[in-house]
Formats: structure tokens, C-alpha cells, sequence
């Protein structure tokens, strides 16, 4: 049976781009396109081989999804294809679980050299002297309900709003807010609100334009 790839990135000309390396890679794949982290974890219910995932699109802004992704499909391997080229956004995405980073810029050699590498079993990252983050490490460890929640609670939101949003009761929104404190070893929204950033991936002006 032949590979099937996915590929999600909202830029249709960036999505053919990566098919032709894919497919110098595993000739035989079968790449489907998917033009947001919905419509990949859609493509995923059908299984694929690897899922190349773009940071940016009109429902994911950072490595929230990374994290998503990687609980609901361990063994997958994810590669991010991003216009990023921040050395912490590579040291991050590694240890979240990523297989690979290829930055958006990367020749096709590269691009071809990092899909080798995951086909293989490998991975292949650009090259950083940045640390492990342990804060990093406590966000991994919130479900998926704690992140979503996380993520109510930058966007502003009371606990009642967020009850409201999420259709679950004030009471269960305030037992996820204790278990996040308590995972994140904070005690306010603020010091929560604060570490979440480090999840955030600043979007390069000219790839937000295109956008």
C-alpha cells in the first residue's frame, strides 16, 4: 500500500511546493492536501504515514497544535514547515515531539534531506544551542480540556464565560484552572497566562501578508 502524506498549510502554491519533495522522497505516496489543522486531524481518521504541518493557519497560531496532535497521535511523526527561524521555536517544537522542523526558506535539498531522515525513523532539526525548557515540559502535561481552557483564560475570559463557551458547568472550569496551577507551578491567571506565551510562534511579516 502506497505512503500516504499529508500536508496542511493554508498557502496553496507553498502546499504543491512540498509535494514535489514528498514525492522525490516516497515516490509512491499518496499526499493529501489539507488547508488547516482541521481539515489535517479530518485526513488523519484515514491514517497516514507522516503529517507536515504549517504553524500558522486560520485555526492554529503556535505549537498548541503540535501538542494536540502529538497526544491523539503518538506514533505519527509531524514534521513543522514553518516560516519561523526562531532557535527556540526548533529546540521547542523538538521537544514537544516534533519529528522535524524545516524551515519555509530551507533549499529543496534540505527539505528532501529532512523527509529522508523521518522516512528513515530519524529526525533532523536545524541546529541550535538552545536548552530543554521545563516549563515547556509542565504544558505538555495539561490535557487537551486544561489547554483549551488555558487558552479561554488568555483570550480574557471569566470563569463564567468560559463555561459558557466551553458548555460545561463554572464548578468543572474551576477544578480545570486548580489542576492547571497546580501542573503549571503557578498561582494566578497571570503567572498561567505568562507561561502559555512560550507556546506562541511570531509569524514573519511577510508570511502574515500572504496569509
Amino acid at each position: 500500500m502506497a505512503a500516504r502524506i499529508i500536508i496542511a498549510d493554508d498557502h496553496p502554491l507553498f502546499r504543491s511546493a512540498l509535494g514535489h519533495a514528498v514525492c522525490k522522497v516516497w515516490p509512491e505516496a499518496e499526499v493529501v492536501e489539507a488547508g488547516s489543522a482541521g481539515a489535517a486531524r479530518a485526513a488523519l481518521a484515514d491514517g497516514a504515514e507522516a503529517l507536515l504541518l504549517d504553524l500558522h493557519m486560520e485555526d492554529s497560531h503556535g505549537l498548541t497544535v503540535l501538542m494536540d496532535l502529538r497526544q491523539d497521535y503518538p506514533a505519527l511523526p509531524i514534521v513543522i514547515v514553518s516560516a519561523s527561524e526562531e532557535p527556540r521555536v526548533y529546540a521547542a517544537a523538538s521537544q514537544l515531539g516534533a519529528a522535524a522542523f524545516i524551515p519555509k526558506s530551507a533549499s529543496l535539498d534540505d527539505m528532501r534531506g529532512a523527509l529522508a531522515a523521518v522516512r528513515e525513523g530519524d529526525s533532523w532539526f536545524p541546529e541550535t544551542d538552545v536548552d530543554a525548557d521545563d516549563d515547556l515540559a509542565r504544558m505538555a502535561s495539561l490535557t487537551p480540556a486544561q489547554r483549551r481552557i488555558l487558552g479561554q483564560m488568555r483570550a480574557g475570559l471569566l470563569n463564567k464565560q468560559i463555561a459558557w463557551e466551553l458548555e460545561i458547568s463554572e464548578a468543572t472550569v474551576k477544578a480545570h484552572i486548580t489542576a492547571i496551577f497546580r501542573k503549571l507551578g503557578v498561582v494566578s491567571r497571570t503567572q498561567a497566562v505568562l507561561l502559555a506565551t512560550k507556546l506562541d510562534v511570531d509569524q514573519p511579516a511577510a508570511d502574515a501578508a500572504a496569509s
